[in-house]
């Protein structure tokens, strides 16, 4: 069943009617049949605003800050596709829409989310009540998903904040293997999707490509795209990292380009997504 579903997902492409604004297209059989897999779950997607370098420098983000990356169209059509696709209960506002929100980890509210999500790590900077918010959040339960950052730099920056929260000789950071559940609980996924931007997706085209290293030059660490985690103490997978990729321009950006949407988004970005999502809320 599950490769199946993941076929139909690909094969139904050309019936999604990605020219139109999100949400107007015609009702495919992939929604039909899938949604009596899962109980009825509750989901809000709760991104947080967290603190962030903002050096006078290239990569210093104006306004909001790089917590606010691919905000607000990322998570309206994740929790869209994951309606469509799955029969957890995702919330919606009294007007109709999907409900999202926005919390800080030293904000009481994140307790009431047993799902967050942050991007674009590699300039954060967590103050102190930060720190332990998150902390608190991830041993009283909680699950974290981290997304869309690349090389060697962003990386050191989340092992270095992450260890200010978890300490490392007991919470490692360790690769999750190909034949853990979270690979396979709705969608058969066999290798850990790379999903490039939109911007990098003109690269891709001419040199096939999906690593966001700009003109060829990969670091170190690598081109590949990782998929981490970090175990509590009783064995639960609480944080999952995806380093080396950008599921979330892959769900903000599927409007925008047929090629981008069927080699990106449909076969990969929401698979892997909502393959996460539907582990952390049924564990």
């Amino acid at each position: 069943m599950r490769i199946l579903l993941a076929c139909l997902l690909v094969l139904l492409m050309p019936e999604w009617d990605v020219d139109a604004q999100f949400g107007r297209r015609r009702r495919g059989p992939l929604e039909r049949m899938e949604r009596d897999i899962f109980p009825g779950n509750t989901f809000t997607f709760c991104r947080i605003e967290y603190s962030n370098y903002t050096g006078n420098d290239d990569w210093g983000y104006r306004r909001r800050g790089s917590w606010s990356v691919d905000y607000p169209e990322s998570d309206e059509n994740f929790s869209l596709r994951l309606s469509q696709i799955t029969t957890l209960n995702v919330n919606r506002t009294e007007d109709g829409r999907f409900k999202h929100v926005i919390v800080r980890l030293d904000d009481p509210e994140v307790f009431k989310y047993p799902f967050i999500y942050m991007l674009e790590v590699g300039r954060m900077a967590l103050s102190a009540s930060e720190q332990e918010g998150l902390r608190d959040y991830l041993l009283r339960g909680g699950f974290l998903l981290v997304d869309d950052f690349w090389g060697d730099e962003a990386w050191r920056n989340w092992e270095y904040e992450i260890a200010q929260v978890l300490p490392p000789d007991e919470f490692p950071l360790v690769d999750i293997p190909l034949d853990h559940e979270l690979f396979h609980i709705v969608f058969d996924i066999k290798e850990v999707p790379q999903v490039p931007g939109l911007g990098s997706f003109w690269e891709w085209q001419s040199t096939g490509i999906t690593y966001e290293g700009w003109a060829g030059r990969y670091d170190e660490y690598g081109s590949e795209a990782h998929c981490k985690g970090i175990f509590d103490r009783d064995g639960r997978l609480m944080v999952v990292v995806m380093h080396n990729t950008d599921l979330g321009d892959g769900w903000e950006r599927e409007g925008e380009n047929y090629e981008y949407f069927r080699n990106f988004s449909a076969p990969k970005a929401y698979p892997m997504g909502i393959n996460i999502v539907v582990y952390a809320m049924t564990h």
